[in-house]
Formats: C-alpha cells, structure tokens, sequence
C-alpha cells in the first residue's frame, strides 16, 4: 500500500476518520462483488478503494438518521 497516497486521501477528507469510513464502506461493497469505479490493474480491495477516493468518485455524504437529537428531560420534565 502506498503510505504517500493515503496521506493525500486524509488530506483530502479532512483527517484519518472520515478517510478510514469511506474506505471500509467501499471495500465492503467491492468484497460483496461491487464493480471498481476506476480502471485498475489491482486486486485489492482496499487498494481499489483507495484509487477510487483519490480520483473523486467517492464522496462521503451524512447519513439521514444521524441527526443531532434532542436534549433529553430530567425527572421534572424540564431540559437537562
């Protein structure tokens, strides 16, 4: 694995985390028989992924569910 190009992809997502989310997300789709987005004579799906995230197909975008909740209430039923 080229350690240079998974700087660039940290660099580009903003840091290890998000990079490392959308990298086990796309592997995961390539292992269950998801077809590469580049054109690659890799095997890897891990190595795939990441060809794929430095060419710009993959975008990380916020789940729906993960919106922020509301502040839970005490036993009086005020906000905490």
């Amino acid at each position: 694995m080229d350690f240079k190009k998974i700087q660039q992809a940290q660099e580009r997502f903003g840091g290890p985390f998000a990079m490392t989310s959308i990298l086990q997300k796309r592997v995961r789709e390539l292992v269950q028989g998801a077809r590469p987005l580049v054109e690659t004579d890799k095997t890897r799906p891990i190595d795939i992924a990441l060809d794929e995230l430095l060419e710009n197909r993959l975008t990380l975008e916020p789940h729906a569910e993960a919106a922020v909740p509301q502040a839970p209430k005490d036993i009086f039923g005020g906000e905490v």
